[in-house]
This record gives structure tokens, sequence and C-alpha cells, in this order.
């Protein structure tokens, strides 16, 4: 794969009129390499890991990336991670600069593993990921989840695909 780029999306199967139904063909088992690729950050708050904001964080920052024409328009890619069981933090990729949004370049090596499931699952697909790193010949430094589609999307496609992203 090359340098920041990541496997394509088909971005018009979406029968729910929000997320696009994911296929994860060409998501499991990849390396990814990123070179000072833009992201935007934004962090949610939460209640023993359940988000309670997540929905008004993600419309705020999805409408600021394409009023900003910084939508990749062969997919999309958003890494979150718990920094605790209140606080959650998101890097959405984009293309540019978004204004009025915190804006990191990230950079490094990571490892992909698709996993389908219910959301209660992370927690064991989080030690799946470490021991997938391990067996690359990696120790994972953090592990972030991409959640595909939307608790209710995911109840109208019949699955629920995560993928978990390793950096190693």
């Amino acid at each position: 794969m090359q340098t920041n780029e990541l496997p394509k999306m088909n971005m018009t199967e979406n029968t729910t009129g929000c997320c696009p139904k994911f296929n994860p063909e060409g998501w499991d088992g990849r390396h990814l390499h990123l070179e000072n690729k833009p992201f935007v950050r934004a962090t949610t708050r939460g209640v023993l890991h359940i988000p309670v904001n997540m929905g008004s964080v993600f419309t705020r920052v999805q409408e600021r990336i394409e009023d900003a024409g910084a939508q990749d328009p062969e997919g999309y890619f958003v890494l979150s991670r718990d920094l605790s069981a209140s606080e959650a933090e998101h890097y959405f990729a984009v293309t540019r600069p978004v204004p009025d949004e915190e804006m990191v370049m990230m950079s490094g090596d990571f490892l992909t593993r698709v996993f389908e499931g219910p959301y209660r699952h992370a927690k064991t697909w989080v030690h799946d990921m470490e021991t997938a790193a391990i067996a690359d010949g990696h120790t994972a430094k953090r592990i972030f989840m991409f959640y595909t589609t939307c608790p209710k999307c995911a109840r109208a496609y019949g699955e629920n695909y995560v993928v978990g992203v390793a950096e190693i």
C-alpha cells in the first residue's frame, strides 16, 4: 500500500441515508503507512466507556469537514480510542485543513484487523489487536477502533463491522 493510502470504500451503497454499507474486503490484515496525514482530532465524553455526546460531536465535525471540502471522496476513516472511562478521542482523516477544528498530522505504521459484532466486544478486540501486533513481530503502541457504521445503520444492515487499528 502507498503512503497515506487507505482501502477503498463504496460510498454509493447507502440504503439508510446515513452510513454507507461497509465492505470489509481489503481491510483485514493490512499494513498502513501514514506520513504527515492530516486528521481532525475531537473528544467526546462518556460514562463508563459509553459515549454521551458522540452524535453531536461527530455531526459538528463532519459538517465542518464537508464545508471545508476536506472529505476524501473514496471513503472515510475515523480512529477512535478511549482515554479513560469518561473521555474518548477521535481522529477524522481529511484531505486538507478544517477551520475551527483541532488539526493533527499523523505518521507511523499501522496494522488492521476486521471484527464483526456488538460494540461491547471492544475490550476483547483491543486484546486481539495487541496479540496481532506481537504475531506480526511488533508491540502495539496505541490501539484505535474504526467504527464503520453508527448503531442505527449497523442494525439496518444486520452487520456491525469494526476495524481494529494498531500503531506498531
